[in-house]
């Protein structure tokens, strides 16, 4: 027997991951980051992430660390869309440091040389060598528990997290057509004026699901 749900117990931050291509920036949102080493930290990044083919060509990755106050669009775009055919960068204001872009809406950052890969089945496990990194401003940093419970986010198909059963079956939700973001309840007891915490669209974006 294994309950998958006791996966939910870890501690997880809530990151943009992000690195260069040729041509422009790009970047996912990751919550399987970690510091290893007093110099080393690894990201796992999924397989179908565009953002996974640029780090291995590039060799480089940045780290943005994300606060409780962090503009929740940024998981919109950087969780829910994919930067193969689209500079998620365009609107959301970023600084370079060291080459590597850094989204300024977070409380800190780090850059990292690739060292090792690690490929497992769905996932590779970047390691990477701290080149530099700073605070960018006081806060909060945002865990995956915040997250789910105060922004009332859901797992991206692509995370390590992501379960699929992890609504209870019966459960009546409403599910935001642009970013997926799930409602927990009845959204019609909302205001008129209510929007999606994460992408911002209008209670009229959201269409109802049943689990069966």
């Amino acid at each position: 027997m294994f309950n998958k749900n006791v996966l939910w117990d870890f501690t997880y931050g809530v990151y943009i991951v992000s690195s260069f291509d040729e041509k422009r920036p790009t970047g996912c949102i990751a919550n399987s980051v970690a510091q290893v080493t007093n110099t080393k930290i690894m990201a796992s990044i999924n397989h179908s992430n565009y953002t996974n083919s640029v780090i291995k060509k590039s060799g480089y990755f940045a780290i943005s660390i994300l606060s409780e106050k962090s503009d929740p669009n940024l998981i919109s775009v950087f969780g829910f869309t994919s930067g193969e055919n689209k500079n998620k960068f365009d609107g959301i204001k970023y600084e370079i440091k060291d080459n590597l872009p850094v989204v300024s809406d977070s409380i800190g950052y780090i850059i990292l040389k690739t060292t090792d890969i690690i490929e497992l089945d769905t996932h590779s496990v970047f390691i990477g060598e701290i080149v530099s990194g700073d605070i960018i401003k006081d806060g909060i940093p945002m865990t995956y528990k915040y997250y789910h419970d105060v922004i009332k986010g859901r797992a991206p198909k692509n995370a390590p997290t992501y379960i699929e059963e992890e609504a209870k079956k019966g459960i009546i939700q409403y599910r935001c057509k642009i970013c997926g973001y799930i409602y927990n309840g009845d959204i019609e007891k909302e205001p008129p004026n209510y929007i999606c915490p994460v992408c911002k669209q209008p209670k009229s974006a959201f269409e109802k699901i049943t689990l069966a």
